[in-house]
């Protein structure tokens, strides 16, 4: 059996895969709170970069998480096709919790569905993520633990729709974005403790790409993209700040009329 390391690189991809589940998190509840406070496809909009956010958050959580796994005895490569498909399933279903409860009438059904939906799809993408790992051995998991990552994934998907309904402030949607940052990395590290792996020996090249041929350039981009969002969601203004310049218009406006009509911008009387 080879020895499993999740940490090659010691405490680093820990703490930057937690970095940026809680940016996607963050910035998944900002949008999300935009959203509510929106009609017509802006929420519509707002729900879909809130998907995006979270579900780009996880699926590079867990990559740079990976790129720290090590088996002794064998390299690791990864499987191009399968690798994209895990983060297009991250997106789907956070998509589909992030609209139920943006749109759902019953919020508490919602919110359960949404939950239970959202942390399926999460527990999934991190399966299918380690279905894409290649190398010479065969890798088992504990069942008991793969329920206990599952169970956690779909506690943390409710915490965090319960959590977009429920904050507003940034002081509360930074607590909570950390929050969830800290339940998604022990749902990757749960399951990851739940694998084994039987190691035979061979000279045979293994398919598909390196953690660093592939992984660390996509995780990189899409990590730009979450900040580059970031910047973009914290200076756009808000419901409140449109509504407020959208009225302090309406009452310039209504104080230049009496002006107009006590003679200013009047056509001159025709003479005879």
């Amino acid at each position: 059996m080879g020895h499993l390391d999740h940490a090659t690189f010691g405490w680093l991809t820990p703490v930057l895969s937690y970095a940026m589940a809680c940016i996607g998190a963050a910035l998944g509840l900002r949008c999300t709170v935009r959203a509510l406070g929106a009609t017509g496809r802006a929420r519509r909009n707002w729900l879909l970069t809130a998907a995006s956010a979270i579900g780009t958050g996880i699926w590079t959580m867990h990559f740079v998480a990976m790129l720290g796994f090590g088996v002794s005895g064998t390299d690791i490569r990864y499987d191009v096709p399968l690798t994209v498909l895990s983060l297009l399933v991250a997106m789907v279903v956070v998509c589909a919790g992030v609209f139920a409860v943006g749109y759902g009438r019953d919020r508490t059904r919602a919110l359960l569905l949404g939950g239970l939906t959202t942390g399926l799809g999460v527990a999934s993408m991190h399966y299918l993520g380690m279905a894409a790992v290649r190398l010479h051995g065969d890798i088992t998991y504990d069942p008991v633990r793969v329920g206990l990552s599952v169970l956690i994934a779909v506690v943390a998907a409710t915490a965090a729709l319960w959590a977009a309904l429920h904050t507003t402030s940034p002081v509360a949607v930074a607590v909570a974005s950390l929050v969830m940052g800290a339940a998604v990395s022990s749902m990757h590290y749960t399951g990851m403790f739940a694998v084994s792996v039987q190691v035979t020996p061979s000279g045979t090249a293994l398919p598909g790409a390196t953690a660093m041929q592939f992984i660390f350039p996509l995780a990189v981009g899409l990590g730009s993209y979450l900040f580059l969002t970031s910047a973009f969601v914290a200076l756009s203004p808000t419901t409140g700040e449109r509504e407020a310049s959208a009225s302090a218009q309406r009452h310039d406006e209504r104080d230049a009329r009496p002006g107009e009509r006590s003679g200013t911008g009047t056509r001159p009387a025709r003479t005879a």
